[in-house]
């Protein structure tokens, strides 16, 4: 089995595991714990086995069936997978108050009897839908509704003072695939340009799927516009896509992808670099995939500035290392939904927003699309607009 379909049929494991997880807790909260009764406590039971077994069937379907149905599949399974997501953390916080309530009948010498315990779950459980069905369409309106601009401004030691303004604009983690397609990305090509960036990069998980699939969807790229070019590195969703026909789709629409390779931005004497390099889970997939930094980097002035491009925030280690000024990285959707970015830190250092490491410094942004439920719940999408400022600049103000 190649590697790529081997790690999709392994995620889809573990997360069929995690999701089969998630749906027994629910039962026991929203159908065992309130006893409502024979018939409903079927039902229940029934809907939710569907559910749980329609969310890893929903990932296989939504890119085996034609884009058209496979895209109303995939919306309808996310969308529950997202209000299943807000259920769990808001139940997991109910138990506090369960135990709370227990606690103190305990102290009153009262202790809760069965139709209390049945009235308190009945309560929680109502609680709980209705908070997530709210939580659910605020998200929604976030993740489908128009991308915010982000401004960030960044200060660069190595940077000559005559640099100082440069605009990079950064998209990452677009996902175009079932549920996002060219309507969404004429709109965010549109706002890109409209910002008239001096750079575009884009920092990986472009597409959830091929080539053929999606070239309709993707075509809006070629209209970018940025005076010293757009420019790309791999995403681990590229992997899953098919990356050596979008490395080639990429170049057709006039992106320049870096795979482990360095280029000058403007002139010797009034420029940087910028390198970009493959996503880190691109190691061992053979055709010399897999981020080699040391490879981009050969040869290059220690003294010019070096802004990197790299898919995935737990890069920045080794980017530190090697004298990197600025890292842009995506991947981790700011948690996408809340508090999942608790759990994301568990394999990122970095999360969100600009960050400092060491005397390098890491810029993560929250993406610009969404993955799976189509919510954002405290953690908006962006269009992330970098200004690069010269550190002769800041000193001759200050």
């Amino acid at each position: 089995m190649q590697r790529p379909l081997l790690s999709f049929v392994l995620f889809i494991g573990i997360f069929s595991a995690i999701v089969a997880g998630v749906h027994y807790y629910l039962w026991q909260r929203l159908i065992r714990a309130p006893e409502l009764g024979p018939l409903w406590q079927r039902i229940g039971s029934v809907a939710l086995v569907v559910l749980a077994s329609l969310v890893p069937l929903g990932l296989f379907l939504s890119r085996a069936l034609p884009r058209h149905i496979g895209g109303v599949v995939a919306g309808v399974v996310y969308t529950w997978v997202g209000l299943a997501v807000l259920l769990f953390f808001l139940l997991l916080t109910s138990e506090v108050v369960r135990l709370g309530a227990h606690g103190v009948t305990a102290l009153l010498n009262q202790p809760l009897d069965g139709d209390r315990r049945t009235f308190l779950s009945r309560a929680i459980a109502g609680t709980a839908g209705a908070l997530a069905v709210g939580f659910g369409l605020a998200g929604a309106a976030s993740a489908l509704g128009e991308v915010a601009v982000r401004p960030v401004r960044v200060r660069l030691r190595r940077l000559p003072a005559a640099m100082s303004g440069f605009r990079i604009v950064q998209l990452t983690d677009l996902h175009i695939g079932p549920t996002i397609g060219r309507a969404w990305l004429e709109r965010v090509v549109a706002q890109v340009n409209a910002l008239k960036p001096d750079l575009i990069a884009i920092t990986g998980d472009l597409v959830d799927g091929s080539v053929e699939e999606l070239r309709e969807h993707t075509a809006p790229l070629a209209a970018l516009r940025a005076r010293h070019g757009v420019f790309f590195v791999t995403g681990n969703h590229e992997y899953y896509s098919g990356v050596e026909a979008w490395i080639a789709e990429l170049g057709r629409l006039g992106v320049r992808v870096l795979r482990n390779e360095r280029v000058s931005i403007g002139d010797v004497d009034h420029g940087f670099d910028l390198a970009g390099v493959d996503d880190w889970s691109a190691r061992g997939m053979g055709r010399g995939h897999g981020p080699d930094l040391g490879r981009a980097l050969a040869g290059r002035d220690p003294s010019r500035e070096l802004v990197l491009l790299a898919h995935q925030p737990k890069q920045i280690l080794d980017a530190a290392e090697r004298g990197v000024g600025l890292q842009l990285s995506g991947h981790t959707h700011g948690g996408q939904i809340f508090p999942w970015g608790l759990f994301v830190r568990l394999d990122q250092p970095y999360v969100a927003g600009l960050s400092s490491h060491g005397e390098s410094q890491i810029y993560v942004s929250r993406g610009t699309g969404y993955w799976g439920p189509p919510m954002r719940v405290g953690a908006p999408s962006e269009i992330s607009l970098i200004e690069l400022e010269g550190a002769a600049v800041t000193e001759a103000v200050a």
